[in-house]
């Protein structure tokens, strides 16, 4: 019977439903960045998801943001019994801007197009194809197993995770009842390598925040009163290289992680990131030394510089510059004191003689990383194996960042996340384009997932939650 469910995925795609189901969602222009969108972003729910939700079983509701004027949320729901355990299963609906004239391959952002073993089209791998590959996945389940899954499911959908999951965390804290699991199960982001399944256990957050030096009104001649006065430019580098050096090394001792955990380097041990079509060429010496490639995206935390400016570097004259500004940005492991970040960077740049460069209040998402030992990931791993016949990569953590942080610490859940695109996919840019191999496989590997949990749903751990109100 599993044979027949993961035989009727690689159907699914071969016969091509599955490119004509994404080819109707990536035509809808749900670009979150765009006010006049707000249409779009509501029919992706109301038009598409809610009729292809139903089809398996699930009724839904379509909830207004919690922070206007942003866009809609979806909770879907299907139980099959009280004693089973609970999948919630997330994704997003919006895209990014489709930067139309850009593209060179395809037809252009809005018209999923097969050329070769790719299909292109703004949302094909982020986050449309994702969530299609996992809603598919699930009718597969349905059909071999006539009409049940064997555990319940619910469905969050977001429009606004382009847009920084505006109202994601409000709305979650208010839904906490229905939103109700046992584990967050769910795809987004890159595999490590396309032909590598691969499972990650939360994300490394981000913090973004800006430091500024203003010293005067107005430019002043360098002839007449260079040597005379203070550079706000040279104060500002020489203040941001004694944070970070020039190998990329933290010297803020706050804002370094602690010690790798035994589990996640044993994780980590054997990984080679980059290395695929169109990669950047990794730099040998750049980073914290004796860690690997893998642990310092992986498990380590990064300081880098966004932006600076002083002056106008597209017309320099020949004047000290007034003010000068830098916009740094770290990502960082679970365990960094981030909610004192800013108070960490200006003791360090004050004991440093750098007490006049302001810091701005950090704009921060949090970092998650589930315990590579939690049950659930093994049965993941388990899985997948099985289905594939190989190992899966598991990444303790995204290097990227994602609204995790929701899934994990307002809902409690521990988090599965199996990405399906990689990491060449032009994601956010154009020619955006989904793997046809790599989206077959997945809807398999899901398949054969979702299977495995029906079968030992009674066996998997379980979360307290208070009782049901109802379908959302």
């Amino acid at each position: 019977m599993r044979d027949a469910a993961l035989a009727l995925a690689r159907e699914h795609v071969d016969g091509g439903d599955f490119v004509r189901d994404l080819a109707r969602r990536v035509a809808i222009r749900s670009e979150s960045q765009e006010a006049a969108s707000a249409p779009a972003l509501h029919a992706y729910l109301a038009d598409e998801l809610v009729p292809s939700l139903a089809a398996l079983g699930f009724t839904s509701k379509i909830h207004a943001n919690p922070v206007p004027p942003f866009g809609p949320l979806l909770i879907a729901m299907r139980h099959e019994g009280d004693e089973l355990p609970t999948v919630l299963m997330y994704g997003h609906g919006d895209v990014v801007r489709g930067q139309d004239k850009s593209w060179t391959k395809g037809a252009g952002p809005w018209q999923l197009r097969v050329d070769g073993d790719k299909l292109y089209g703004r949302g094909s791998a982020d986050n449309k194809g994702q969530h299609s590959i996992n809603i598919a996945a699930l009718a597969q389940v349905l059909k071999a197993r006539g009409g049940r899954l064997g555990f319940n499911a619910t469905w969050l959908v977001e429009t606004g995770e382009e847009t920084g999951s505006p109202g994601l965390a409000e709305f979650c804290a208010a839904q906490r009842a229905e939103l109700a699991a046992d584990v967050l199960i769910a795809s987004d982001g890159p595999r490590l390598h396309a032909g590598e399944p691969t499972v990650f256990l939360g994300s490394r957050g981000v913090a973004n925040f800006d430091l500024s030096l203003n010293l005067r009104e107005g430019a002043h001649h360098s002839g007449n009163w260079g040597g005379l006065l203070k550079n706000p430019g040279t104060v500002l580098a020489n203040a941001i290289a004694s944070m970070v050096d020039q190998r990329g090394r933290i010297l803020v001792e706050a804002l370094r992680p602690p010690p790798i955990p035994a589990n996640v380097r044993a994780a980590l041990a054997g990984l080679d990131p980059g290395g695929g079509p169109g990669d950047p060429a990794i730099d040998p010496d750049w980073g914290e030394p004796d860690l690997t490639p893998a642990e310092r995206v992986f498990a380590w935390n990064t300081l880098d510089v966004l932006a600076c400016r002083t002056g106008n570097p597209d017309f320099p004259i020949n004047a000290i510059p007034p003010s000068a500004k830098a916009n740094l940005h770290m990502r960082f492991v679970v365990g960094t004191d981030v909610a004192r970040l800013r108070d960490h960077v200006l003791n360090h740049l004050a004991d440093r003689g750098f007490g006049e460069v302001e810091v701005g209040a950090p704009i921060v998402m949090a970092a998650t990383r589930l315990d590579p030992d939690n049950a659930w990931v093994r049965f993941a791993l388990a899985s997948i194996e099985r289905s594939t016949g190989g190992k899966p990569v598991l990444l303790p953590n995204l290097g990227g960042s994602l609204p995790n942080d929701v899934f994990a610490d307002i809902l409690g859940l521990p988090t599965v996340w199996v990405p399906h695109s990689y990491p060449a996919c032009s994601q956010h840019a154009p020619d955006e384009h989904l793997l046809l191999p790599v989206a077959r496989q997945a809807l398999e590997l899901m398949t054969g997932l979702f299977w495995d949990l029906g079968d030992e749903a009674l066996s998997l751990p379980r979360l307290p939650r208070p009782p049901r109100a109802g379908p959302a």
